[in-house]
Order: C-alpha cells, then sequence, then structure tokens
C-alpha cells in the first residue's frame, strides 16, 4: 500500500532543543484519504506537533490532529459533517525498538531505515477517531427494526430455541 498522505522524517534530523511542525494534507492526498477512509469528502486535515528527543534515541511528538469531514448517515446516507479534534502523544521507535503495552503511554510509532511516516500516523489516528455511526438530524430507523426485539439474520433462529 502505498500512502495517500506521507510525511517522512528521519529521527537524527530531530534538533536536541526540539522542533515545531506543521502538516497540512493537499487537495489530491485529503480526496484520496477520504476514499481510503469511506468519507464523502474530507474537508481539512491538519496537524500543530512539537518533536523533542527522548531517551534510547526515542521522538516524543506532542500535538493535536485537526479535521473537517462528511460521512454518509448510517440511516439515510445523506452527508454528516464531523469536526474531529484529536491530541496526539506518540513515540517515534527507533529501528529495533520493541513497542510498549501500556494502556496509558502514548502510542508507539514504528520507523523504518530511521524514519517514521508521520502522515501515515495521522491518518490511522483519524480512521479511529472518525465516528463509525454517524447519524443525520432526524434520522430514524425504519418502523420493523426500531423495537427493543431481536432482527436479523439470527432473530428467527432465536424464536426456536427451547426454554431451559
Amino acid at each position: 500500500m502505498i500512502p495517500e498522505f506521507t510525511h517522512k522524517l528521519p529521527l537524527a534530523h530531530v534538533p536536541l532543543g526540539g522542533q515545531s511542525l506543521r502538516l497540512e494534507a493537499s487537495p489530491a492526498e485529503r480526496a484520496a484519504l477520504a476514499k481510503r477512509l469511506e468519507l464523502l469528502e474530507l474537508h481539512a486535515l491538519v496537524a500543530e506537533l512539537h518533536l523533542k528527543p527522548g531517551p534510547d534515541g526515542v521522538v516524543l511528538v506532542s500535538g493535536r490532529l485537526t479535521a473537517e469531514l462528511d460521512q454518509p448517515c448510517g440511516i439515510s446516507l445523506v452527508p454528516v459533517r464531523q469536526s474531529v479534534e484529536e491530541p496526539v502523544a506518540w513515540r517515534l521507535l527507533p529501528e529495533g525498538m520493541e513497542p510498549g503495552d501500556g494502556e496509558d503511554d502514548p502510542d508507539d510509532i514504528e520507523t523504518e531505515q530511521g524514519a517514521a511516516d508521520l502522515g501515515e500516523a495521522l491518518a490511522q489516528q483519524l480512521s479511529l477517531a472518525v465516528d463509525p455511526y454517524p447519524r443525520a438530524p432526524g434520522a430514524e430507523l425504519p418502523a420493523e427494526y426500531a423495537n427493543d426485539g431481536p432482527h436479523g439474520p439470527f432473530a428467527s433462529l432465536l424464536k426456536l430455541k427451547r426454554p431451559d
């Protein structure tokens, strides 16, 4: 897979005093990401990041990801506008370093050939932040699905179940 939004950062290029970085997806990158994430449109994708060297060759990244997008309503398919604003907390790991698994730890981003792809990491974070079941105002399920009873392919099997 060729990333739609790529920004390779060699870890060795991060100065000792740290650096600030602004990444913004171009219209072509946003269109390609919208297709990948099954969005109707990705109007904006911007990240304000601060990078600073950490222990053992790790680079610590903090900042904010913001995006504006349209996706189809899960019921009516009309466009639903969503604003995404997510904090960014990553550790860029030098090659060969194993990712940690602490629940409250920053996300670990592995590198290849000494560089991390910040654009792809942002795309993945955006994919996790997008509402998986957007609903347009006033959109309602059809009456046959709105009740609390079982429905779907296994509802008829449930009726055949014998009481214990």
